[in-house]
């Protein structure tokens, strides 16, 4: 791994020696077109970048982007991997990296989920301050160094997710907040599993995230993260679930997570 990620940081600077992000961002299900809000200084698809996902899912476009938002340099993962796509929990483990190795000081990183609780509604986003991992695998498997054991407590920077509620807050949008949990899919959960984390204090529950999240923390990279809730979990739900429905839905918050991430990027601009 560490020879694929010297690689493909190599490939990318070459490309852009000059340039150096200051934050990565991990874009979820239907959210790519926040790309369009960047100005784009290079683009390399993830299929030059070995080791970096296939992002075979729809809404999943599969390139870097280097790019400034106003002044804040920043890269972006326009789609990842999923756990349920090839069974790799560290599917996303060396494109994290590699942001970290090419300069990247913190993450963001968005998904779509579904709400638990009612007083979230499609279309609104929520900011996640910690998760359950009801998978019981971890992108850490394999690993020998000490360093594996990570400590997971505030895996959600708190400075960080601070700066998102005051983004939020000077664009008067409603920030939901919560826990979420991260099962395997590519199912949807029953409602008798939705019943179970409600008793476990989740929020929301999604198929994604927490691997980069795990990835992360063992990389020392902090980071937020942000979910746009697209639909009422099982048993909640009076309407099938499907992932049509996932990007559909997740494109009424598109300008609401815009203008949250858009702020809080801008309040980077002086840290150069």
């Amino acid at each position: 791994m560490k020879n694929q990620v010297s690689f493909c940081a190599n490939l990318i600077l070459e490309k852009s020696p000059d340039f150096r992000p200051q934050i990565g961002l991990v874009l979820g299900s239907g959210l790519g077109t926040f790309a369009d809000s960047v100005k784009v200084i290079s683009k390399i698809s993830f299929k030059a970048l070995p080791g970096f996902p296939k992002a075979g899912v729809g809404g999943h476009a599969g390139q870097l982007i280097l790019g400034l938002v106003g002044r804040t340099k920043i890269a972006v993962l326009q789609g990842r991997a999923h756990y349920y796509e090839e069974g790799k929990a560290d599917a996303m483990a060396v494109a994290i990296k590699t942001l970290k190795e090419i300069g990247c000081q913190s993450l963001v990183i968005t998904n779509a989920a579904g709400t638990i609780d009612k007083d979230a509604s499609p279309g609104e986003i929520m900011l996640i301050t910690d998760h359950v991992n009801m998978t019981g695998v971890s992108p850490l498997f394999g690993h020998s160094e000490r360093d594996r054991f990570v400590d997971m407590t505030n895996a959600y920077d708190l400075e960080l997710s601070n700066i998102m509620r005051q983004a939020a807050k000077k664009n008067n949008i409603k920030l939901n907040e919560g826990v979420y949990a991260w099962c395997c899919g590519p199912q949807f959960e029953t409602p008798a599993e939705i019943n179970a984390l409600k008793i476990l204090g989740v929020n929301a529950v999604g198929m994604s995230t927490v691997p980069e999240v795990i990835v992360a923390r063992h990389s020392q990279i902090p980071l937020c993260a942000l979910s746009i809730i697209t639909n009422l979990a099982a048993g909640i739900s009076t309407s099938a679930l499907s992932h049509d429905q996932t990007i559909r839905v997740a494109k009424l918050g598109e300008d609401a997570i815009r203008e949250i991430l858009m702020t809080y990027l801008n309040s980077f601009s002086d840290e150069q």
